[in-house]
């Protein structure tokens, strides 16, 4: 349907309306000569007489009728969605798809949902928890609005917002390094800068302990792949879980020594419920953020959250 097909609509619901095609010309700004020839066209291209004219004004016929039910509920419909793009705009509704990883949710979106949430209670949220990769994937694919996820190597088609960095480490309990025979070196490594404890310290580790780490399909698991790739070290005993969550608390009954977060057990580490095992390279640390397409354009709602992290 054209503009001007349109905007004849318009002027033949604002008629019906009003009744009377002078008081419909003053409502639509423009001359009755215009409002005139607007109908007469319109009754012409449909063939039909739209209105009887009256010494009072206009009437419907019924031919007009049944087009001013059909075009009554278009302009409803119209007025409607005009109003919810308003509400939209001034977020009284709304709609955020956030996808993220279950350990990142936990620790790091949800301060952020509770403050905007507090703040606009009725823009509505989803929250889709996967892997990174899958977060990246569901972006690519328009899913989704946002991902909380690492900075990817490639982002020409992703804007990422760094929210902070994140440090991997492996932990243990005491008793899990007490049997592994570990607690003595660990005291010594960190009073000294003599490199033989680090190098005994790291074999016996890999060699000897189950190794606790994330599934492949993790982000995170392949990164500490990569780091312990380059370093030519084969843990002999592995041990996989799903989430970030497990590792820790696996970690802390003993069963292993699992490659953590140190940003997520803090807590954990000074009470000494968990214990840092120290390397003599340190897993370099990356940024976590949030991420956005660069070709599909926020909604209202979307732009106000990253306004209000960034903030």
């Amino acid at each position: 349907m054209s503009d001007e097909n349109l905007n004849d609509y318009r002027i033949f619901y604002t008629v019906a309306k009003e009744k009377n095609i002078s008081r419909a010309a003053h409502s639509l700004f423009i001359s009755q000569p215009a409002v005139s020839k607007t109908i007469h066209r319109l009754e012409d291209r449909l063939g039909a007489t739209l209105f009887f004219r009256t010494s009072r004004g206009v009437s419907l016929t019924a031919e007009g009728q049944v087009l001013f039910e059909s075009v009554e509920a278009a302009m409803q419909s119209l007025s409607s969605g005009e109003y919810q793009i308003l509400k939209m705009k001034n977020l009284d509704l709304g709609h955020i798809r956030i996808g993220v990883s279950t350990t990142l949710c936990k620790h790091l979106l949800l301060p952020y949902l509770k403050d905007f949430i507090h703040m606009h209670p009725h823009v509505r949220i989803s929250i889709y928890c996967q892997s990174t990769n899958q977060t990246v994937k569901l972006l690519e694919e328009g899913i989704i609005d946002l991902g909380l996820i690492g900075r990817p190597l490639s982002d020409k088609n992703i804007q990422f917002l760094p929210l902070v960095e994140i440090e991997d480490i492996f932990a243990a309990s005491p008793c899990c390094l007490e049997h592994l025979g570990l607690t003595e070196h660990i005291s010594k490594q960190l009073v000294s800068s003599h490199p033989s404890p680090e190098i005994y310290l790291e074999s016996t580790l890999f060699d000897t302990a189950t190794i606790l780490l994330l599934d492949k399909e993790n982000m995170t698991r392949q990164y500490i792949d990569d780091y312990l790739s380059i370093r030519h070290i084969q843990p002999k005993h592995l041990l996989e879980v799903t989430t970030m969550d497990l590792l820790i608390e696996f970690a802390k009954i003993g069963l292993g020594v699992a490659c953590v977060i140190k940003n997520f057990i803090l807590e954990e580490l000074k009470s000494g419920a968990l214990v840092e095992v120290p390397l003599s390279i340190p897993i370099h640390r990356r940024e976590i953020g949030f991420a956005y397409s660069l070709h599909r354009a926020l909604s209202c709602a979307a732009e106000e959250f990253i306004k209000a992290v960034e903030s």
